[in-house]
């Protein structure tokens, strides 16, 4: 079953993502709250799969708070966080990336959208919400400069940063394979390795690396 926290302060929203997840069937909502500082509480107390955040709150906003949870967890690790909000705007994305969320989605997004997103950040699986994600890449990379952390990148094989390079360029796992002539499997055992020495929780985090590391080419504006 997976835990889920919900963060939000309308309670008519937290009640409907209620019954949206738990409809599904393998999806349990064990706590909700209206603020930032409240949620953070829950995720050390109740150690979710996910929490599901919105953006602003009063008495604590979500990127604040989205930064305290994947932060680390004191005694087990830190739930992912799906940043849900209303407000399609590159800089709430681009907080949320950097504050360490693993999926930013829409409010309107679809119900069966939504518990998928649910189930692949349970999975360990980071996303985008798919009409904003060509934007967010590329306006990622030209909005932030590349800020080389050399001991990280340098402890990456060869093959490591191959696969990290062509994952943030928007490949799938199957389309690295190709690419590179190898086992999808062994693109999955390449990219757990690279994803661990350079301290990121999944695909998505690990694109954000590459991009603030400058490992992928900037095309001119």
């Amino acid at each position: 079953m997976i835990r889920v926290v919900l963060a939000d302060d309308q309670s008519v929203v937290r009640a409907g993502f209620r019954v949206i997840l738990e409809l599904a069937g393998d999806i349990e909502v064990v706590g909700e709250c209206a603020d930032g500082p409240t949620a953070v509480r829950l995720a050390r107390r109740l150690a979710p799969d996910v929490v599901c955040m919105d953006v602003r709150m009063p008495g604590g906003d979500g990127l604040s708070a989205t930064r305290e949870i994947t932060s680390g967890n004191p005694g087990g690790s830190a739930p992912a966080v799906l940043v849900v909000t209303t407000f399609d705007l590159d800089e709430y994305v681009f907080g949320a990336l950097e504050a360490g969320a693993s999926g930013f989605v829409l409010k309107d997004t679809e119900p069966d959208d939504l518990i998928d997103a649910v189930r692949r950040l349970a999975r360990g699986q980071g996303l985008v919400d798919q009409s904003v994600t060509r934007r967010v890449i590329a306006e990622f990379a030209r909005r932030r400069p590349a800020q080389p952390s050399a001991d990280a990148a340098h402890e990456l094989t060869a093959r490591e940063t191959d696969i990290v390079r062509l994952l943030a360029q928007g490949m799938s796992n199957a389309e690295i394979a190709r690419e590179l002539v190898i086992e999808t499997s062994t693109v999955k055992s390449h990219l757990g390795r690279a994803m661990a020495k350079i301290g990121v929780r999944d695909r998505l985090q690990t694109v954000v690396w590459a991009y603030q590391n400058g490992m992928v080419p900037q095309r001119p504006a």
